[in-house]
Formats: C-alpha cells, structure tokens, sequence
C-alpha cells in the first residue's frame, strides 16, 4: 500500500533558525535546453548470454524523460513476444502483513508521518539558507500551495523536483511501464518478481518510530542536493532525457549521473534510527544480489528473458550488473556492440537487430 513508502523517507525533526536569507525570484531560470518531442526510438538493448546461447535482453531506463514523446518500442516488443520470463524492477518491496481494512486504518497514521512533527512548518525545521532556496523554488514552481509548507521537508522537496520537471517538459514515469504491461497482457503473464522483500512485523509501531525521529545531517544534505538540480542542474537532466529518447548512447556515457542526489537521499532515510530498528541496513547492496539471483535464474531456465534496469547502472562497466555478471561468467554485449556467433552457441534465442544508435 502507498503508506508503506513513507518508511522509506528520512527522518526530519525541529530545528532552530537564527536568521534569514533573501534570494530575488529572478534568480532562478528555467532551463534554455529543448526537449525533443514526437516519436524517438530510445536506446537499443544490453544482451547478457550464458554458454547455451540463453538471452537476457536488459533495456536502461532514463527518468525523468521528455513529456511529449511516443516511445518506438519496436525492438522491446519484439522481444517480449518471445520471453519466457521478464523480471520486476530491482529495489526493495516491504510486506506489512496487514488486511485492506488495517491497511485503511492505518492511513491516519501514514498521513501524520508526512508532516513534520508537533504541527511545525518548514521554516521552522530547516537551516535559513535552505529555507531561502526553497522559498524562490516554492513560489516559482508551486504558487500559494500552503500546506506543502507543513510536510516533512524530504516529501516537500520532492514534490517541488516534480513540479519543476513538468514545468521543463519532462515527466517521471509513463514510457517504459505502459509498453511491458501491454506486451505482458496480451500474452497473460505476469512478471517474476526480483525485489528484496522485506517485512515489517508492527507497521503501526513503525511508523510512531518514524514520526518521533529528529532531523539528520543526511536528510538536508538530500534537500540542498535536491535543490541544487532544480537551480542549476535542470538543462542536463533534459540533456540526459533527450539522450535515452534519442537512443545516443555516446551522450549518455559523456553526461555525469545523478548519483550524488540518489546517495545522498538513499542515506537519509537508510540511515535513520527506524530503518536500523526494522532491519533497512545495507539496502541497495542486498537488492542487487536479489535481482542477480533472478537474473540467473531466467538465464538458466528460459531460452529469451527480459528485464530493465537503471540505464545509470548499464552504462557503469565497473559495477553492477555488468560486472557482476561477467565476474560469474557470462558474456555482455551492449547495444552498439555487433552479434557474435561462438562455436557451439545456440541458435535458439531470438534474433533482434540492435543497430548502433
């Protein structure tokens, strides 16, 4: 249920403010950088092949993306048409063990952990140079909205990354997901999961820890990052969502990633006290190893899988998935990579073209 992400925030608590910053409104621009619209092919597909010529087609994802574009998903479908597994996400699903009727009853409390506590607002919880930023931030992007102001500020600033993403012509979601659902129902199968599942005995308890927890130096290093993107940061978003919705991967692999905004909100809410309390440690490792479990799995098992993951990750030759991968003995192709054709390897997979883009 949705109220269970809020486990996933980071704590926030009150904090006292001395003085006060102004910023003039005009000090924030949007971006000059055109996002590309109409129908764009995006990138081709990463090949992971075992000795018996079995395929995982792996397709990197990019988010956010170009609001106006039409995904030419030729190659993904094709591919789909034919897998005989096609994993879920990599991350982290959390099991309440809760009924639909619990489930509702809890949802004051979820509620109550979106703000931040003893009714404070967010100039009261965040540092005067924080609260300057985001005020020009706020007033640019989110108009009159009161009652942002009363939510903790990790929610708050993401609400704020959205609406300036949409102002930009950029959106998070509803390109890859609508294209695999489709494919999946029209052949009536579903996906494997490949998330770390992790459970939470008391999610009543959970979340009055949660609410009760103080602010952190790594949830403002997560809003000043947060905030440093939407300033400054927001033309090579758009260049990165014009490179995935192009299919050029040599632009992908010059532009930096965004691995500092990921980390530094990954350690504010793994770090909190609640998160140690319910086991949360060492997350993005432990789901990784999840997915690989899966992804060997579909490997061993099925002639032509498919999955997506981080296009950030693909990219990354040193890391995961590729590396880990390889290290266990598989070869990797990426899309601009020609086929090769090794004695003794199977025929059986199916053939797609993955020109360079």
């Amino acid at each position: 249920m949705a109220w269970i992400a809020l486990l996933f925030a980071p704590a926030l608590g009150a904090q006292e403010r001395t003085d006060r910053i102004e910023l003039a409104p005009d000090a924030v621009r949007d971006m000059d950088t055109v996002v590309v619209t109409g129908v764009q092919p995006g990138p081709g597909l990463w090949r992971i092949r075992d000795g018996d010529g079995h395929t995982l087609y792996l397709l990197g994802t990019q988010s956010p993306l170009p609001r106006d574009m039409d995904w030419r998903a030729d190659e993904v479908r094709q591919v789909l048409g034919e897998a005989g597994m096609v994993l879920g996400s990599q991350g982290v699903t959390v099991n309440a063990d809760v009924g639909f009727f619990r489930g509702l009853s809890l949802l004051p409390s979820a509620m109550k952990a979106m703000k931040n506590p003893d009714g404070a607002t967010l100039d009261e919880v965040l540092p005067a140079d924080l609260y300057a930023r985001w005020s020009v931030l706020k007033q640019r992007y989110l108009g009159r909205d009161r009652g942002v102001e009363k939510k903790r500020p990790m929610i708050a600033v993401y609400e704020l990354y959205k609406a300036a993403l949409e102002r930009n012509g950029l959106r998070e979601g509803g390109v890859v997901g609508p294209v695999v659902e489709a494919a999946l129902k029209a052949r009536g199968i579903k996906t494997t999961p490949a998330q770390l599942r992790l459970k939470i005995e008391d999610p009543r308890q959970a979340l009055a820890d949660f609410r009760g927890e103080g602010l952190k130096p790594q949830d403002l290093e997560c809003v000043r990052t947060t905030l440093d993107i939407i300033e400054r940061d927001l033309p090579q978003i758009a260049a990165r969502a014009n490179a995935w919705a192009t299919g050029d991967l040599d632009a992908l692999r010059a532009l930096p990633e965004r691995r500092r905004q990921v980390d530094a909100c990954l350690a504010a809410w793994s770090g909190s006290e609640t998160a140690r309390k319910l086991g949360f440690t060492d997350i993005e490792r432990r789901s990784q190893q999840a997915w690989l479990e899966v992804a060997e799995k579909a490997l061993r098992e099925q002639a032509v899988s498919f999955a997506t993951l981080s296009i950030d990750d693909l990219l990354r030759e040193d890391g995961f998935p590729l590396a880990d991968l390889r290290a266990r003995g598989y070869r990797v192709l990426a899309p601009d990579e020609p086929e090769e054709t090794e004695p003794g390897e199977g025929t059986d997979a199916v053939q797609v073209e993955t020109a360079a883009p």
